[in-house]
């Protein structure tokens, strides 16, 4: 009911004075902008030892190997590290005191090499009903880094899925756990999916948006835009990105890397993590489920014998803010095999060969001999730049070529896709006249069309019952 002016002050005067706002209870002290600065900025590495993944790290603690590898990553660029923590292996609900002095050891070595850290919490977890035992184990672990300026923030689990209804609800509840224990540092979450994102955004009060970035980075621009829309002005990082030298060779590695930095710098976001530091020996990986995928061991910018792959420079220009390598799309088909982002197309009408038989400059080329044509297309040996494509933007791509009995069809061509992989068209040049030839520059030009998200530059030859030779690619955007 609504009291009258009367008696509402009858009632003030019989309960004594009236509680200000500087009686209430104190708030909880915000989070540190300076800290949720530096978490859009860090130069981050996630990171475990070559032969110790997972919870290896902790239960094969290897101080000196550590401290190594730190040292290692900051002499890339890097700022700061991830670590994960596993309450499976650290004790649960009440922490070890031998695994909390590790973790104190990892925090110290982090430091001691210029490096934050970010801790993932609850890995390889799934006991969602205990939210007590949860909270308790969360606030044990983070109470002695309530003050410390060494963690840059915490994520409550890597890649929790929102779908399942009790992850979710147990994340509702932990999230103020985390934070009232360490009220000053950022909490997120991170997710893999635009979906899970989405979800996550709408249900938890989250400091910033931590978001996975897999699968095809020529379009990494929309995806991070799509990302960013989805959280709106709330800040985001991309917290994993990489691929598996298992699947793509050494070079498209390190081009899809110079990608994404090149993406997310080009979308605002500026904190790109790359996993993983280091490839991982045959049985560093624990008996799991990640340990039966061959593929997660070779997502390193090093090897196991502690070599660089093209992708550790290419990180390191991202991070130290320098130029990236002239050789990481190999314009003049100089780098091994190994080592090149260039990819066959149809190649059952003719694989490209790098070669030494004839080069415009340098020692080697690429040449197609004897190929075939469907209406389907030409076969052609095909890359992806590393800037990123945005609709409307000009584009010039360029080769040099020469013929040696060449017949059919000989061009340099731009090819389109959208956000979902589809062909939107394309432009070619004029084509490399038939017969034998010398040195001729061949050259494209075209206009992102709308809806552009990828570009290819293909260099073709069908129907040839010849050889005809590529090398020395331009590719520019105005």
């Amino acid at each position: 009911m609504r009291l009258s002016p009367a008696l509402l002050a009858a009632l003030l005067l019989a309960c004594g004075p009236v509680a200000t706002a500087a009686d209430a209870a104190p708030k909880k002290p915000a989070v540190s902008a300076s800290r949720l600065s530096a978490v859009q900025s860090a130069k981050q590495i996630n990171y475990y030892p070559s032969a110790a993944g997972w919870t290896k790290m902790w239960t094969s603690f290897d101080a000196a190997t550590i401290n190594a590898d730190l040292a290692l990553a900051k002499s890339m660029g890097a700022t700061s590290v991830r670590a994960m923590v596993f309450p499976s292996v650290f004790g649960y609900p009440a922490p070890k005191a031998e695994y909390t002095a590790k973790l104190a050891k990892f925090v110290e070595l982090a430091a001691a090499n210029g490096l934050t850290v970010k801790l993932t919490l609850f890995d390889w977890w799934n006991g969602y009903a205990d939210v007590s035992g949860s909270s308790a184990w969360a606030t044990a672990i983070l109470t002695p880094y309530r003050n410390d300026s060494r963690i840059i923030s915490i994520d409550l689990q890597n890649e929790l899925d929102p779908a399942n209804a009790a992850a979710l609800a147990w994340a509702k509840k932990l999230v103020p756990a985390v934070k009232s224990a360490v009220p000053a540092i950022p909490v997120t979450v991170s997710v893999n999916t635009m979906a899970n994102l989405t979800k996550i955004k709408a249900s938890l009060p989250l400091d910033y948006y931590d978001f996975h970035l897999y699968g095809y980075s020529e379009r990494a621009l929309t995806t991070i835009k799509q990302a960013k829309a989805v959280v709106g002005s709330a800040p985001l990082v991309i917290g994993e990105t990489g691929t598996s030298t298992l699947a793509v060779t050494e070079g498209e590695q390190a081009a899809f890397l110079a990608r994404v930095f090149q993406a997310a710098a080009a979308a605002g976001v500026g904190s790109v993590a790359p996993w993983t530091l280091y490839d991982f020996t045959a049985n560093a990986i624990p008996d799991s489920a990640v340990a039966k995928v061959p593929a997660e061991y070779h997502y390193g910018l090093y090897r196991t014998d502690g070599t660089a792959k093209p992708a550790a420079a290419a990180v390191k220009a991202a991070w130290t803010g320098t130029a990236y390598p002239a050789s990481l799309l190999d314009p003049g088909f100089e780098n091994t095999a190994a080592q090149t982002p260039w990819k066959a197309f149809m190649p059952e009408l003719g694989v490209p060969a790098r070669t030494q038989s004839a080069a415009h400059s340098g020692t080697w080329s690429v040449s197609l001999s004897s190929t075939g044509k469907t209406a389907a297309g030409l076969p052609a040996y095909r890359v992806s730049p590393l800037t990123p494509v945005s609709p409307g933007q000009k584009w010039h791509a360029e080769v040099w070529a020469r013929g040696n009995a060449a017949t059919g069809t000989t061009q340099i061509a731009l090819s389109w896709f959208d956000a979902n992989d589809k062909w939107l068209g394309g432009n070619s040049s004029a084509t490399l006249p038939t017969g034998t030839t010398g040195w001729t520059r061949l050259s494209v030009d075209q206009a992102a069309p709308a809806g552009a998200a990828s570009l290819q530059v293909h260099l073709k030859s069908g129907a040839n019952s010849g050889t005809v030779w590529f090398d020395d690619v331009a590719l520019t955007a105005k």
